[in-house]
């Protein structure tokens, strides 16, 4: 039996990862900043699927946080088959309307935290020649949209940098990029979503199906809906300049409130 580390992993895209890893057999270790909903999730992940869950309570935007998982990740007696990089948050408000100190938590969780634990995932994997990473990224990685865009962006080629580096080592690397979806994000980050027109919103259980069969299949990149397949190759087509300024317009109309 195999284990997986979901950091996020209380809600959203991270509890549909553990909910549908837990249904496939695998023993899971659980991240996120509350304890008592980890405590519960484990349980529930437990009784249902007959699984092994365990708790690690760790922020993100912190070093000690960081460390903590970066240092599970490492352990070779308890060793993790596959790591779910899917920790996140939004920020509500344009370039200069967050603050610097937002912006930079920003860049902890989405960057620094990625690279550190993709970084101790890969070394403990590469020696047993086997293992996986999921980095979730968004498809706001290919539109030019401040902070929030530019940390995908980073995350989707990292992967695929490192993806090409450890070819051949038995280490698969994949990034993530969904478009709207239904989780808590939006209402933490403070966000509206009633203009968001509906065709737009993708269901986190058929999210995670989609990228856990294109890991299977070696793609390094999982754009896991045909809606956004086709918006991200239509985007391709569009002139850089006009995609900023048609970026800017769609983000004040489907973006924060």
């Amino acid at each position: 039996m195999t284990t997986a580390l979901i950091t996020g992993a209380t809600a959203g895209i991270g509890a549909a990862f553990a909910r549908r890893l837990a249904a496939d057999g695998h023993d899971l270790v659980l991240v996120a900043r509350d304890t008592k909903r980890l405590r519960e999730q484990a349980t529930e992940l437990h009784d249902r699927h007959g699984i092994e869950a365990e708790v690690l309570t760790a922020d993100l935007a912190t070093g000690a946080g960081i460390d903590a998982v970066a240092a599970r990740l490492g352990e070779r007696r308890k060793p993790v088959d596959l790591l779910i990089n899917n920790a996140g948050f939004g920020n509500k408000g344009r370039f200069l309307e967050v603050s610097m100190a937002d912006e930079l938590t920003m860049l902890r969780v989405h960057c620094e935290a990625v690279l550190k634990l993709t970084s101790a995932a890969a070394e403990a994997m590469r020696e047993r020649g086997r293992g996986g990473v999921v980095n979730v990224a968004s498809v706001a990685a290919f539109l030019p949209r401040g902070t929030y865009g530019a940390s995908k962006a980073w995350v989707v080629q990292f992967t695929q940098g490192v993806a090409k580096d450890l070819a051949g080592s038995g280490v698969r690397l994949m990034a993530l990029c969904p478009g709207f979806v239904r989780t808590e994000f939006h209402q933490r980050a403070g966000m509206g979503t009633d203009n968001i027109p509906g065709w737009m919103w993708l269901d986190a259980d058929k999210v995670v199906a989609a990228a856990l069969s294109d890991l299977a299949r070696g793609k390094t990149l999982s754009i896991p809906d045909p809606r956004y397949k086709t918006l991200m190759g239509a985007a391709k087509l569009v002139p850089r300049g006009i995609l900023s300024g048609l970026s800017s317009r769609t983000g004040r109309k489907y973006g924060p409130q």
